[in-house]
């Protein structure tokens, strides 16, 4: 819990709006990070607490995730360092600059953040939430637009592990990762000036209830960016898999963009816009030495890269940004 006592300090106090959340924040660390739940768990914490204590010279969250040294090290500490990384895989979202090793993830979170950063609000001075963050790649760009508190969310405990490799070096204040989903979070905290739900709403059973929770955090006025699946349709369509969608067995609903729009408005949401549309393309998502297991190339039709190997449409993504009512 020391890594998030900061937190605590921050939002457990009578005035503020996340003062209800704080009492159970030590409980969900306590479980979601449960070395008995996870046989990787002590494999994890050696490999951070092996690496050398480096004083950082420079933190770069804007232009991307970076940190650099002014601390000279031999090839071979080079190496351990990267060994004990890799001990963290897989690195799925990212990529990260980590004192001259490029960390290159499956995803090319960075792409998505372009696509983002220059469409929502202003985040300077505000308080954000993000959903099933990983390992808060996307939470250290919004530290790096000036936000005051970041909170990302994501049950994953390696993802949260990786998290804390990263907050070692750049002790941040401002930013937390913890161990927990949407549902932990509770119920109408109306404490967020913007909450993102990226690449989460196809793997919840139930998307509008998905999309009330969001809301529920929201404070008044607040907005919603929201990434996720999609098929495309005019009308009222919605691919419900079978079985698997790309290999994934826990994707539930892909609608159409109209579809989605109606969701968002029965949820009560307000000036609903989509900002970007885009196909996945074998250059964003991909297998890499820092996440070796099958990626998209593996998920699609080998004859036509624009279905799914299941026959489905190939995966194509909306981003639509939405004021709370």
């Amino acid at each position: 819990m020391t890594l998030y006592r900061a937190l605590l300090n921050i939002i457990n106090t009578d005035e503020h709006p996340l003062r209800h959340w704080a009492k159970l924040i030590p409980e969900q660390v306590e479980k979601g990070l449960s070395p008995k739940r996870y046989g990787k768990f002590e494999q994890w914490q050696n490999a951070i607490n092996c690496l050398p204590d480096l004083s950082v010279s420079n933190v770069d969250l804007v232009n991307k995730v970076s940190l650099s040294t002014s601390e000279t090290f031999t090839d071979t500490t080079r190496e351990e360092i990267k060994n004990q990384l890799k001990q963290l895989h897989p690195w799925r979202k990212g990529p990260f600059d980590f004192f001259g090793i490029h960390i290159d993830t499956e995803w090319h979170s960075d792409w998505k953040w372009d696509r983002i950063k220059d469409h929502i609000r202003p985040l300077k001075n505000k308080t954000i939430l993000d959903v099933g963050c990983g390992n808060g790649y996307h939470c250290w760009r919004m530290a790096g637009m000036g936000a005051e508190l970041v909170i990302g969310i994501d049950p994953t405990a390696v993802f949260v592990m990786q998290y804390q490799l990263i907050q070692k070096y750049i002790q941040s204040e401002n930013v937390f990762v913890l161990p927990a989903g949407i549902d932990d979070v509770p119920a109408n905290l109306q404490a967020f000036d913007t909450v993102f739900s990226m690449g989460v709403l196809y793997h919840r059973k139930s998307p509008v209830e998905h999309l009330q929770q969001l809301h529920q955090c929201l404070k008044p006025s607040g907005e919603l960016v929201l990434e996720t699946l999609i098929i495309d349709g005019n009308g009222d369509e919605i691919l419900f898999p079978e079985d698997r969608y790309a290999q994934m067995n826990n994707v539930w609903f892909l609608p159409t963009i109209p579809l989605l729009t109606k969701w968002l408005a029965r949820c009560k949401f307000k000036n609903i816009r989509v900002v970007d549309v885009n196909q996945t393309s074998l250059q964003e998502q991909r297998a890499t030495e820092w996440m070796t297991f099958n990626s998209l190339s593996d998920f699609l039709d080998p004859d036509n890269t624009n279905l799914t190997i299941e026959g489905y449409p190939a995966p194509k993504r909306v981003i639509i940004l939405a004021d709370k009512n």
